[in-house]
């Protein structure tokens, strides 16, 4: 029974299907049954907004029914898709973002068929992401991808993982966590300042240098007051600040009082420097950023956790074996209350009566990222032989 089991979670056809088919099946659903979300619509406009140069952020209800959040090098990913018709292109974004982060995952540096766990583990959380017509996908690929060039001594391809997802979505930012892997620090650096000043530009060839300046000087004003607004509202804030101020009634608790702890935690990385070309060690880094950018963001929602989930996944393939119960349930935890609760396989009234109101989609992250810290402080990682250096 294990070993059929086995062979079927790292039966290539069988995964990819199921990864790529949930999201597919998602969005093609969507769009013949009931209507193109409306996310794919914000998305399109803010394209269609800077070719024309209409301010993109603030309500546009002739056009969709959300609001713009994202930087002006946004409009140039988005420019393929939105000239198409909108069936095809809603489609063909959800595969795109699907494939980002499918070949970033692929590029992990783990045992063969590693990855294809990965992949299964995140498949019902992607599709979650999918139905919502969501960019994370891409920006966690993004975020991985930039600590895989890093690791193969492509700094500069790194700095433009790290630079795009910056402009496109803040949560990019956190790829600057694996600056210390870097061998090749200036060149680092040095891509760093190149693909800033690239992408700062490069959105004025498709409208004005004035305009993109003003829209990224009204994009921080937007990123301000969208912060202020996360806090109370029922779908954001599935953050460790959101699990406080639901779970104890302390509306009023500052985001700072919960994140300045949590960033000198996440910090407590960077002590052990004998293991930093250790890559089991670098792994457990890598799941505490993916985990860390979602659970300390007051803008993260449902479909953001495929960042955090996918950290869990690389957490899970990294533990030292065998693993213990402590690890079984927390795996499990995450499972049922981060990637099942939003799903109709997972009860309505605990759903709505526990797991939305006290934002309890953040909790298993939470306990899973607070035991990546432990095992950085703890773990002695010469002994750890689970993942070899090689590709997958």
């Amino acid at each position: 029974m294990k070993s059929k089991l086995a062979s079927l979670v790292t039966n290539k056809p069988f995964v990819l299907t199921l990864y790529f088919g949930l999201s597919l099946f998602a969005v093609v659903k969507s769009v013949i049954v009931s209507h193109i979300h409306n996310n794919y619509f914000v998305y399109k406009y803010g394209f269609i907004n800077v070719i024309h140069r209409h301010t993109t952020f603030g309500p546009q209800p002739e056009h969709f029914n959300d609001l713009y959040h994202y930087g002006p090098v946004f409009a140039l990913v988005m420019a393929p898709f939105a000239l198409l018709p909108d069936g095809l292109g809603v489609i063909l974004w959800v595969i795109f973002n699907a494939w980002v982060l499918y070949l970033a995952i692929k590029a992990l540096p783990l045992k063969e068929n590693h990855y294809l766990i990965i992949l299964l583990i995140c498949a019902h959380e992607l599709m979650t992401s999918s139905s919502n017509v969501e960019i994370n996908p891409l920006i966690g690929g993004l975020i991985i991808l930039s600590f895989v060039f890093i690791r193969d001594k492509k700094d500069f391809w790194a700095a433009l993982m790290i630079v795009l997802g910056t402009f496109i979505k803040l949560y990019g930012i956190v790829g600057l966590a694996f600056f210390f892997l870097s061998k090749d620090k200036l060149k680092f650096i040095g891509g760093l300042a190149f693909w800033s000043i690239v992408l700062f530009v490069l959105p004025m060839a498709i409208s004005s240098p004035s305009y993109i300046l003003q829209t990224y000087h009204d994009w921080y004003g937007d990123l301000v007051t969208k912060n202020l607004s996360n806090i109370g509202h029922s779908l954001q804030d599935i953050s460790v600040m959101g699990l406080i101020r639901n779970i104890f009634n302390y509306p009023q608790l500052s985001n700072i009082t919960v994140i300045i702890p949590g960033i000198l935690l996440f910090a407590l990385w960077y002590l052990r420097v004998k293991y930093y070309d250790i890559l089991s060690y670098q792994l457990l880094l890598l799941a505490s950023t993916l985990i860390f950018v979602i659970i300390f963001s007051s803008s993260s929602e449902s479909p953001t956790y495929i960042i955090a989930f996918a950290g869990v996944a690389i957490w899970f393939m990294n533990l030292e074996r065998p693993i213990t119960s402590v690890e079984v349930f927390l795996f499990v935890f995450a499972l049922l209350i981060t990637s099942l609760s939003p799903s109709d396989l997972f009860p309505r009234y605990i759903k709505m009566h526990y797991v939305v109101p006290y934002k309890l989609k953040a909790l298993p992250c939470l306990l899973i990222w607070l035991k990546v810290i432990y095992e950085m402080l703890t773990r002695k990682f010469e002994e750890n032989n689970l993942i070899q250096n090689g590709g997958a």
